[in-house]
């Protein structure tokens, strides 16, 4: 046995209800489709078997009421000669004709309502899987999504993201570090330069000066 045991449970399903109440939507949709489609088929093809049936109706009907209309001519020829008897018997053939035109008329009303309910039901079944296969493409969508959130979350809540930050911070703070001993290095270098050139301007004045002296004592 199927989901359904009947067709109206199909045609009358609220199928968002039923998804929302399934413990797996996915696998339901699907054998929900697979069902309408089967029923889809089973309807189509009684229709198919009720159309030939009316058809044959059909014509059984003309051809009931051709008779009565041939008994008809037949019972006022027959009045014409003056065959009053043969025309009661042409009547009664006639009335006979009449009758199984008016059961044939009242069973091809019945099968007429009977296919239109069964165009009507195709309609409404045929509906309800649009909105089946609607969902089905929602919960495919969905389920990509949540895959995708899950795989997130799982990374996240490994640590590998906090342990991948972690020693970027540290290979942060080493860099800092060697920037800041470089720096270092250049504290006071501007300092130190002048005092070495007043320096050697003390040197180079002493060497003057002892120049000078030099030159004065060669003098005298």
């Amino acid at each position: 046995m199927g989901i359904f045991s009947r067709f109206s449970d199909i045609v009358n399903a609220n199928i968002n209800a039923m998804l929302d109440k399934a413990e797996d939507p996915k696998k339901l949709v699907r054998l929900l489709i697979q069902e309408m489609e089967e029923t889809l088929v089973e309807l189509r093809s009684g229709a198919a078997k009720h159309i030939a049936e009316r058809k044959e109706l059909e014509k059984q009907l003309a051809r009931a009421k051709q008779c009565a209309a041939q008994w008809q001519a037949k019972a006022e020829l027959a009045l014409s000669k003056g065959r009053e008897d043969l025309a009661r018997s042409a009547l009664s053939q006639k009335q006979h004709s009449a009758e199984q035109v008016t059961l044939l008329e009242q069973e091809l009303e019945r099968y007429n309502e009977l296919l239109s309910g069964v165009n009507n039901d195709a309609d409404r079944l045929t509906q309800k899987m649009t909105e089946a296969r609607a969902r089905q493409s929602s919960l495919l969508a969905r389920k990509t999504q949540a895959v995708t959130r899950l795989k997130v979350k799982q990374q996240l809540d490994s640590h590998k993201v906090e342990d991948a930050l972690a020693r970027f911070e540290q290979m942060e703070k080493k860099i800092d570090a060697l920037e800041a001993e470089v720096e270092s290095y250049d504290i006071g270098t501007d300092e130190q330069s002048i005092e070495a050139q007043f320096k050697k301007m003390e040197r180079d004045e002493s060497i003057e000066d002892a120049l000078a002296e030099l030159k004065q004592k060669m003098a005298s």
